[in-house]
């Protein structure tokens, strides 16, 4: 740990270690995530405080000022989120609370998977509840659009040098218009974009903790719920995912929130939001392969594509595009074994 930002950062915490009696030559790399921001862990003797976390985020690339605004927002919603204790928005850095180290993805099994999940329902709803118009960017058509054409762009012709006919192209376009159609007809919330096992850590208080959420937006009601049980790092039988579900949708319309009476209609949404957030992540896993050289992702893409090739046949608007995902079904198994 010798780079540059790293002196800059042991500098700023050097500034505070007497108001947090920072330890610090316990800095050491908590995590890091698909963006430029990485996180690391100090130790303190604060009596509140064993340890904190520090972030890092290149104003240049990843400016704070969407994480300070989405972290108040959640923490006033009542959400478990990371407390900001000290920030340095110039250079890039903040000094946060702890939230541990388990994460959902860590601790969800068979068995523990029913409270879990009940407690991330609670604050997703809890999230929804707050949302106002006009206060985070709108989840519009552009930008669903955009992230779709991440597909044929750098899953289909960069990673799998996949050549689409004319028909093919069609196919896609039409397919991607039926799902942004859906996706904008739903009731719109807060979304976090983000909702899954793991950005949700286990906490013996206020469960889950709720991280990396500074991308979100105001959308359609089901992708958080997309996010969380059409997990692109753990699967569930569908008759889980399904009672799940309808937990969320229960509690959600008990709470008053812009649900629709009928169910059905709710896993229809929660489906085909779920494709378009499953066909968006093919192209971002892998671009973090071929432009950032991420390789970590590739594993998770085949479990990503079963989930789009499933919902797309369940809908005869979407065989074709279903055809298209299958051909792909190969080229993935190939790659995977390499």
């Amino acid at each position: 740990m010798t780079d540059s930002r790293l002196d800059t950062l042991r500098s700023w915490l050097k500034g505070l270690k007497p108001s947090w009696q920072l330890d610090l030559p316990s800095l050491a790399p908590a995590s890091a995530d698909a963006s430029f921001r990485r996180y690391f862990r100090i130790e303190s003797k604060n009596p509140e405080f064993g340890t904190l976390i520090v972030m890092d985020a290149p104003p240049q690339h990843e400016p704070l000022d969407a994480f300070l605004k989405v972290d108040l927002l959640l923490a006033e919603a009542g959400l478990n989120v990371p407390k900001i204790l000290e920030q340095n928005v110039v250079e890039g850095f903040l000094l946060l609370n702890d939230l541990g180290t388990k994460t959902y993805l860590a601790e969800l099994n068979p068995e523990s998977a029913d409270h879990l999940y009940k407690d991330a329902t609670h604050a997703l709803v809890q999230m929804q509840l707050a949302s106002k118009p006009d206060v985070l960017p709108n989840y519009d058509e552009a930008l669903l659009q955009r992230e779709l054409d991440l597909f044929p762009e750098w899953y289909l012709k960069k990673h799998l040098q996949m050549e689409l006919m004319e028909v093919q192209e069609s196919q896609i376009k039409q397919a991607f218009a039926l799902i942004i159609k859906n996706n904008l007809a739903q009731e719109k919330v807060y979304v976090h974009r983000d909702f899954h096992s793991r950005n949700l850590m286990v906490t013996e208080v206020n469960n889950p903790g709720v991280i990396d959420f500074q991308d979100a937006v105001y959308g359609p009601i089901t992708y958080d719920a997309a996010s969380l049980w059409r997990d692109a790092y753990i699967a569930w039988p569908e008759e889980r995912v399904i009672d799940w579900v309808i937990k969320f949708w229960e509690e959600g319309r008990k709470a008053g929130l812009p649900m629709t009476d009928d169910f059905g209609q709710f896993y229809r949404d929660f489906e085909w939001m779920g494709l378009q957030r499953h066909l968006k992540v093919l192209g971002i896993f892998a671009r973090l392969f071929h432009r950032d050289g991420k390789d970590g992702y590739l594993k998770d893409i085949p479990l990503v594509l079963e989930y789009a090739i499933a919902t797309a046949h369940r809908y005869i608007e979407l065989k074709p595009l279903a055809r298209i995902l299958e051909s792909t079904r190969t080229s993935v198994t190939q790659n995977k074994s390499v």
